[in-house]
């Protein structure tokens, strides 16, 4: 029997009478697959069903607005409206592409996947803009795998110079950018540089996702996000503690409810509530222009740089890839010493004595520093 896996779901392939049977069984299981291969056959032989016509595949414009939107929006729309919204954004551009708009799913291959990124740069998108077409594109094949649709997906290059959120705060800027905030972005900034988070995920915080009592100076849950990872629990800073606690009085100390409430759609601040705050503050502070998500961005880097190791600061950052954490951790060479004086003694063979001070470790140095 012939299964196979593509992705997270198994097909089988078989002949019969000279003709190729090939379909997916849309299970994850891998005894289900072959139960369901063998009864396929079974039905075949025992001629209780014909060979089946080869489906048709959707034109990639059909398949985003009779599949993949309405599974995304039901999906993300309350979950996550922030990935809702690049969904849309991706789906958008893809209904409405001249190039991939009316070919079918297994008509686009790596050229068409090219000619797509070219029309985009012509439309005037940055390579930025430009990447997250193509990462809804290569989405959206991938779904098509996922629920059979498609048997295999091309594969979806980007393009390189993309601009990355590279700022990085300085201790001085961050105090007078703090100096000149209006209190509410005050609050909500020291909360962001204290801990990290998305700034959607400080904009939805409520009362019950903090505990006073937890570890040293209290702990907050993010209890949902962009991934599964995102769920985590973050321990406060004493400023954050100080913060959020005089918020907390202010309010009545209620046990839920939103920490940020404003009079917008969700009942709560959201990325345009503090937009005007933040021009202002950096025009008062006279700092160098950050976007707020730089916060995040500075305060993982300040991680890095304290010596925390990749799977703590991926925890930490609720990313789902240590991949993405690598970047934001820069091993010294005291790092690189205390990690081998770390060895000696092991039962390898290494100790103090027997290591040669210009040899495996002097090259080991070198190569760090290349």
């Amino acid at each position: 029997m012939a299964i196979y896996k593509r992705g997270q779901i198994y097909w089988y392939k078989f002949t019969f009478n000279g003709e190729a049977i090939r379909e997916s069984t849309r299970q994850k299981n891998q005894h289900t697959a072959r139960q369901m291969e063998a009864a396929h056959r079974v039905s075949l032989a025992k001629g209780e069903v014909g060979i089946r016509d080869k489906k048709v595949i959707p034109t990639v414009k059909n398949f985003c607005i009779e599949r993949v939107e309405p599974w995304a929006k039901s999906t993300f729309e309350q979950a996550s409206p922030k990935t809702w919204l690049w969904y849309g954004f991706g789906i958008d551009s893809l209904k409405h592409s001249a190039t991939l708009a009316n070919l079918r799913l297994n008509e686009i291959g790596p050229e068409l996947v090219a000619e797509y990124a070219s029309e985009r740069q012509h439309d005037g998108l940055q390579i930025s803009s430009v990447n997250s077409c193509l990462r809804a594109l290569r989405r959206v094949l991938r779904l098509a795998v996922e629920w059979g649709v498609l048997e295999a997906s091309p594969k979806v290059k980007f393009l390189s110079g993309e601009h990355r959120r590279e700022r990085v705060i300085s201790p001085k800027e961050e105090a007078l950018y703090l100096a000149a905030a209006l209190p509410l972005l005050h609050d909500v900034s020291v909360v962001l540089f204290d801990t990290g988070m998305r700034p959607e995920e400080c904009h939805c915080l409520g009362w019950e996702s903090i505990t006073w009592d937890g570890g040293r100076n209290g702990v907050l849950l993010i209890a949902r996000g962009k991934t599964k990872a995102a769920r985590r629990v973050l321990p406060l800073s004493p400023r954050v503690r100080l913060v959020l606690e005089n918020r907390w009085k202010a309010a009545g100390e209620p046990g839920e409810g939103w920490v940020w409430p404003a009079e917008t759609k969700d009942g709560h601040i959201n990325h345009d509530s503090l937009k005007l705050q933040h021009k202002k503050a950096l025009k008062l502070a006279k700092v160098r222009p950050f976007e707020v998500y730089s916060i995040r961005h500075t305060f993982l880097t300040r991680l890095g740089e304290s010596g925390c190791d990749v799977w703590t600061l991926a925890r930490v950052a609720g990313h789902s890839n240590i991949s993405i954490s690598q970047r934001y951790v820069h091993p010294s060479e005291d790092a690189v010493l205390n990690a081998l004086s770390r060895l000696s003694g092991h039962n390898s063979g290494h100790s103090a004595e027997n290591v040669n001070p210009t040899g495996s470790g002097e090259l080991l140095l070198n190569a760090t520093n290349r």
